[in-house]
């Protein structure tokens, strides 16, 4: 989407806001040390159904006591009509599996354009519970699939059934019912592409708009079902969930490499990402005012901040750290506001100097929470086109320039290590999701993905520099005739010397690389929360948690579900 002239003037105009430094921006730790804000997908998606009231209705609900069968959500907004179809399945604990290597799941589901009569849902009842083994049409745009949390699952609908509540404490350490393992859009087997969904189904046409509302009817519908099978177990005692426990309870979502590759292969789309969110950061700096009233909100959020930190539950040592560190820095932020604060260029410099990057960027999360309208009209363009041109005329000299500039990072590298080529990236032959491989000993290196941008950008530049040697005044595309597979990377940098952002500045094949830092900065975008490594190569996460149920759709909206905490005992008793 083009930028307005007021954006435009804001990001590069001569009266343009201060915005962050690339190099600092851009920086792949602090990348992975992001985390959800007013401008994460979720919470985009979510204003606008409520804004817009759209009318979300179950169709056909076929499911028996066990919860198994087939349901049909009608979803009516403004613009269009479009359906959910949910197949449950039984899955045998040995066939339970979240990794992408599954072929079994508890539930599988697809968001398909208008309604659905009983031909098109047989065709989908074929295909849709095989995944990638099967194919569907462009009326698809959406498949994705999810299996049961065994350790909440069963224990609420016991609790349920018997007419008691579940208990919070067990209920904080895994916020969901069920957990996707996988969410498809953009034209994977046979569905729409991103073309046709955002032109045509103008309600998602936002960055993974419709991914995301997927995982949110998910949500509901373990809410639906979790019930519909207690009550069938034990119609005389069973009691229905209390409201403020449901608000609770999110969906989880396992993540791993595949997310990778997405940041690196769409710079100028991440570009836009992080250009409105630092965009955003520069309209508070100059123009947030500062009275009691946002210093108390400042407060409250901060202390929401603190809990839900120490509610989130991780086995892993390095989050764990992560997790103290930030709990420390927002105490310590406390201490530094109550002694007066007066601008927010002052605070963003102090955290600078005494908080670990959790803590800066927790803090930038926060400031965007204060001022919505500051903030929420940058939500309209986060979409951009991508196309990188290739500008055959510019002087070879010019080209040089730019890597120098905006490549410094790459050629600080030393390649001449053999640490700094350890890795190659790939893509698996059994499910065409990306993998790692070691160079100094797995073969296929031969066939490797082309992310180690940074590796790329030295070895474009040393060839560069030795023809300038030779002829001066050479240009690009004479140079591009005796260097053709050096035309990717010369477009690339040709096309993001025109942005404020978009390359993220690591090389992603040496030894030490952290694809975390990758999943964390497109999870925070997408606005999950309770990230848990569970490895360097997998994450799981919460998403939508605290987000408005689909019966309070048409209720007052507030949009205050930023880091949501678990109710207290007696929340959940006086609930209605």
């Amino acid at each position: 989407m083009t930028l307005p002239a007021s954006i435009i003037s804001a990001l590069q105009g001569p009266r343009a806001l201060p915005l962050r430094a690339v190099e600092q921006v851009m920086d792949v730790e602090r990348l992975g040390a992001m985390h959800q804000s007013r401008l994460s997908f979720m919470r985009s998606l979510m204003r606008r159904i409520m804004r817009e009231c759209w009318q979300i209705k179950i169709d056909k609900l076929a499911l028996d006591q066990q919860g198994y069968g087939t349901v049909i959500y009608r979803i009516q907004t403004p613009n269009r009509v479009y359906s959910l179809v949910i197949f449950s399945e039984y899955l045998a604990d040995e066939d339970r599996n979240d990794r992408v290597i599954a072929s079994k799941w508890d539930l599988t589901m697809a968001l398909v354009d208008g309604e659905i009569d009983d031909d098109y849902l047989q065709m989908l009842q074929r295909n849709v519970p095989r995944q990638e083994a099967g194919r569907v049409d462009a009326r698809v745009f959406v498949l994705s699939r999810a299996n049961r949390s065994m350790r909440n699952f069963d224990y609420i609908v016991d609790k349920l059934a018997g007419g008691e509540q579940p208990d919070i404490a067990k209920l904080s350490a895994v916020g969901y019912l069920y957990r996707t393992t996988a969410v498809y859009g953009s034209g994977k087997l046979g569905m729409a592409d991103w073309e046709k969904v955002s032109s045509c189904f103008v309600d998602f046409n936002r960055p993974f708009s419709a991914e995301m509302f997927v995982c949110l009817m998910l949500r509901n519908f373990s809410l639906l079902q979790v019930e519909h099978i207690a009550k069938n177990k034990s119609v005389d005692s069973f009691r229905p969930m209390k409201t403020e426990i449901k608000r609770f309870i999110g969906i989880g979502n396992s993540t791993g490499l595949g997310m990778a590759p997405y940041l690196i292969n769409h710079p100028l789309l991440i570009n836009r990402w992080i250009e409105m969110r630092e965009l955003a950061l520069a309209r508070i700096r100059v123009l947030g005012a500062i009275d009691t009233k946002v210093q108390q909100q400042l407060y409250v959020l901060l202390e929401r901040a603190k809990q839900y930190t120490e509610q989130t539950v991780t086995e892993d040592e390095g989050q764990t750290a992560n997790n103290k560190d930030l709990l420390e820095d927002l105490t310590a932020l406390e201490k530094n506001i109550r002694k007066g604060l007066h601008d927010w260029d002052s605070l963003l410099v102090w955290s600078e100097r005494h908080c670990s990057l959790q803590g800066q960027e927790m803090l930038v999360s926060l400031m965007l929470e204060l001022y919505p309208e500051l903030v929420d009209d940058l939500e309209n363009y986060l979409v951009v086109d991508e196309m990188m041109d290739l500008d055959p005329l510019m002087p070879l000299k010019k080209v040089q320039q730019i890597i120098q500039k905006r490549y410094g990072w790459a050629l600080s590298y030393d390649f001449s290590s053999p640490q700094a080529l350890q890795y190659f990236w790939y893509r698996s032959q059994e499910k065409m999701e990306p993998r790692l491989g070691q160079a100094s000993f797995e073969p296929g290196e031969d066939r490797q993905m082309p992310l180690g941008i940074a590796w790329e950008v030295r070895k474009c530049f040393d060839l560069v520099t030795s023809h300038l040697q030779s002829d001066p005044q050479q240009s690009t595309g004479h140079f591009v005739l005796v260097q053709p597979q050096l035309r990717g990377i010369l477009r690339r940098g040709q096309s993001m010397n025109k942005s404020s952002y978009g390359d993220i500045q690591v090389n992603l094949l040496d030894e030490n690389v952290l694809p975390m830092h990758l999943l964390r900065c497109k999870l925070a975008f997408f606005g999950v929360g309770k990230f848990d490594p569970k490895s360097k190569l997998w994450v799981r996460n919460t998403m939508f948690q605290g987000a408005p149920l689909l019966e309070e759709i048409g209720l007052p909206f507030n949009d205050d579900w930023f880091m949501p905490l678990a109710p207290s005992d007696g929340q959940a008793k006086e609930a209605s």
